[in-house]
This record gives structure tokens, sequence and C-alpha cells, in this order.
């Protein structure tokens, strides 16, 4: 009996999982549609579930779709749900099969296959977030070089403001500390040149920011004065940073044109000897009248920093009086250098640009160039401090007019600067015979273009006759004046 209860037990659970499995596939289908309208092969997917899923299923059925109390509504979404779990269950079963399909044939004949496997098992891989680089973000990082770029034009823009006015300041200060004293010794001050009528305009007369003019004129023997104030450029920023390395000083140039009357034949030098080397390399007279090295000046006084260059020593006796000396011992820091010359052409002219095929121009002139104390950090006091220098350009101006050389002295200075111009004369023989016979050709051609544009024939022959009757008798000349060489040299 025991043993009939056992398979009993088995009969009755298949008898109660039958009803079960038919009404869960009934879902899948309308009531109108029958079962058998389907071929088994399209269930054959569903054969292969293993006993996990099959033990589930029995144990936790679906609700049945003929349960009159559940709507519509749940038996859809149910049937969705089975399609779904089915489907992916179905999805992993078709990998699993490709993939044993593939491994079974040969990598190297196949090409494409470990791409395709590759691919797959990247498309598993997890979403790498990469940081965002720096200079792509939005801080003041990014931005250094416009920042400096910004920094340095601020810095350029307020030092050209701040350099510009102090050196206006400091040219207004020298001129009203000279005022009086130009203005008592000159009937015009401050022509700036722009009007027909000499008018005296009573102010610097600006250049540009750093050099500010000054023209004085109406003196007895002098045609003018001029009065440059070069101070450093210190609205440029780039050479106030260069000053800082190699240290300079603001200068004061005064020019003084005297009439021809007013001054004898002389060329006079003095300054630091560095300035008395460079002047006599540059300057065309000093080069010439002055050959000699620069002395000292230890004989008249003066200190040793200073060096005198003279064409003679007569010359400088009668400039360095005791009122001279004096003017020159008691402001040697601010004197560069003092040049008097009636012979003043300028510096040298280059090689590069030609020699000049005459003298050139000559003035008598006074040179003066005065150093402005304080090494660039000038104020307006030491613009003050330079007003005795300006006392001394005054007492040379009546100096000069009164020195005379006597005749021997007058004689050198002669005989001196015929030697220059008879050298000049042999450097630049050669040049004025090319230039002599370019003219010779240049009228050659004129005169033969000009024959043969005559239509005339008759007269364009009697041109060309007289032309050359012209050439033969040049040539006899020549030939004459030949035979007048032999016969004096017999």
């Amino acid at each position: 009996m025991r043993s009939v209860y056992l398979l009993m037990i088995p009969t009755l659970l298949l008898l109660l999982a039958l009803p079960v499995s038919r009404g869960r596939y009934n879902d899948d289908f309308d009531e109108n549609e029958d079962l058998a309208d389907f071929d088994d092969n399209d269930f054959a997917e569903f054969e292969d579930t293993n006993d996990d899923l099959a033990a589930e299923v029995e144990t936790a059925p679906p609700p049945r779709a003929s349960q009159a109390s559940q709507p519509d509504e749940d038996e859809d979404e149910d049937e969705a749900t089975v399609e779904l779990e089915d489907g992916q269950d179905g999805f992993e079963d078709s990998e699993t099969q490709d993939q044993d399909i593939y491994s079974k044939y040969d990598q190297e004949e196949f090409e494409g296959i470990g791409d395709m496997e590759k691919t797959s098992h990247s498309m598993k891989d997890p979403l790498i977030i990469h940081t965002v680089p720096a200079h792509l973000q939005n801080s003041w990082e990014s931005y250094y070089m416009e920042i400096l770029m910004v920094t340095g034009l601020l810095a350029y823009i307020m030092n050209y403001i701040i350099g510009k006015n102090k050196n206006s300041r400091l040219a207004q200060a020298w001129f009203n500390s000279h005022r009086e004293l130009l203005e008592s010794n000159f009937a015009l001050v401050g022509d700036d040149g722009t009007s027909k009528e000499a008018v005296s305009t009573g102010k610097l007369n600006q250049e540009n920011e750093h050099i500010y003019n000054l023209w004085c004129s109406g003196r007895v023997c002098c045609e003018g004065m001029l009065i440059q104030l070069k101070f450093l450029k210190r609205q440029d920023l780039l050479n106030v940073l260069a000053r800082m390395m190699r240290p300079a000083c603001d200068q004061v140039q005064v020019k003084v044109i005297l009439n021809d009357e007013d001054m004898d034949t002389f060329v006079f030098a003095v300054g630091t000897k560095k300035s008395m080397a460079k002047l006599q390399k540059e300057m065309q007279d000093l080069s010439e009248f002055c050959g000699d090295k620069p002395k000292s000046g230890a004989k008249y006084g003066l200190p040793d920093s200073l060096a005198i260059l003279s064409e003679m020593g007569e010359v400088t006796d009668g400039v360095m009086d005791n009122k001279m000396v004096h003017y020159i011992t008691n402001h040697a820091d601010k004197i560069e250098s003092i040049h008097f010359s009636d012979q003043f052409s300028g510096p040298k002219v280059m090689q590069e640009e030609g020699q000049p095929l005459k003298l050139p121009e000559t003035k008598k002139t006074l040179l003066f160039t005065f150093n402005v104390p304080g090494m660039g950090n000038t104020s307006p006091k030491d613009m003050d401090s330079l007003l005795p220098l300006m006392n001394m350009v005054i007492h040379s101006i009546d100096k000069v007019k009164k020195l005379r050389l006597n005749r021997e002295g007058k004689l050198k200075a002669d005989r001196n600067r015929a030697r220059v111009e008879e050298n000049f004369l042999k450097q630049t023989h050669a040049q004025r015979q090319e230039a002599a016979q370019t003219r010779r050709e240049e009228k050659k051609r004129a005169e033969k273009e000009r024959i043969m544009n005559e239509e005339d024939p008759e007269r364009q022959r009697r041109l060309e006759e007289a032309a050359q009757r012209r050439e033969q008798k040049k040539i006899e000349k020549k030939q004459m004046k030949m035979k007048q060489i032999k016969v004096k040299a017999m």
C-alpha cells in the first residue's frame, strides 16, 4: 500500500501542473484564436529553459487571464512582462550560440572575427570621464599673457606722462632762472621762426618731448645764439631701464655764430679728455688744424680731468685769462667741452657719402656743452646752478671779439689754411677730372643729337664740318703745348 501512495503523489502533481501550464500559454492568444494555428516550432526557444526557471514558474504561477475580476490592462502588462523576460533569455542564448560558432573557425582564415569580439567587450566597458585641461578652464591663470601685456602698456603710458612732465618742469626752471640775463644781453629772446618779422615770444620752443630750443639775437658782434636743452628720454620706458645699467646726464648746448670781422683766424678747444679725443676724430676743423694730441691744462691751473686742443700756443695764452680760468676751474664738473673756431663746418664727411668737390662752407662759431648735475636725477635747483656758465658764454663772446693774433701768428694761421686747401685739392683732383670729363662727354653727346635732328642735309653737313674743325684745333693746341714742354726741358 505504501508503494501505491508513493506513485500516486507524483501523478497528482503532474495533473495539477498541466492546467496551470495550459492556462499560461492561453494568455498569449486572444479568445477567438486557436492554439493549434501556431506551429510547434515557434515555441522551440522556450524548450531550453533551465530547471530553475521551471521551478520558479511552478511555485509562483502568474495570474490567469480567465478570471473575470482582473481588468484588461493588467492582462496586457503581464503579457509584456513575460514576453520581455522570454526575449532576454532568447537573446542571451543566441549570443552564446554565436560565440560557439565563431570559436570553431580558424582566426587566421576569417578576418574581422576578433575585432567583433573586441567591439562587443568594449561596449561593456565603463564610461571614463576625463578632466578638462587647465588652459581650457575659465580662470585667471589662462590670461596671464594678456595681464602682463596690459600691465606693461599701463606702465609705459604712466612713465611717458611722468617723464614728459618732468622734462617740461626742468626746462621751465632753467628758462625762469636765465631769462633776466638773456633779456639784458639780447634784444630778441625766444623767436620761433614762424613769422616773417622777428618777434620775441619770451618762451622756449619745444622740438619734442626731451629737446627744447631757444633762439636769441640782437647783440653786438654776433648774428645770434641758439640754446638747446637736451634732456634724457624720460618719457621712454626702455631708455629709463637702459640708464639703470649705464647712467647719463642732461646737457645744455649753446651755439654762438659771430660776424666774420669779429673773430680772428684760430681754432681752440678745452674740455674733458674723453670729449677732446672724440671731437678731434669727428670734427673737421679740429682734425685738420689741431693735429697734436690733447695737452694738459695744469700750466693754467686747470684740473687734471681737462685737456686743451689749440692751433697755436699764442691762442691758448690769449683765451685762458684769469676770469676764464676761474669759470672753468669752479665749474669743471659741469663743463663737457668749449670749442672756438673760425673754420667750423661740422662733423667730417664720411667716406660712404663721397668726397665733396669743394671745401665746405665755414662759419666763425663758439660752441659750449654743459652737463647738468645729478646724473639723471635732476632737480630744478640743478638747472639754476648753470647760471654762472651762461655768464661765461657772454664773457667768451666779448673775449673772442677783442682777441687778435700778432703778425707771426697771423702768418702761421694763413699758411695752415692754405695747406689744408691744397691737401683738399689734391684729394679731389681725380674726382674733379672725372667730373670735367663727364661734362665734356655730355656736351659732345648733346651736339651730336642736335646735328642728327637737323632735317636739312646741307645744314647738317656744315654742322659736322664745324665740329670736326673744332676738334682739330684742340688737337693742334695740345701738340703745341707738348712741343713747348720739350723745348723747356732741353
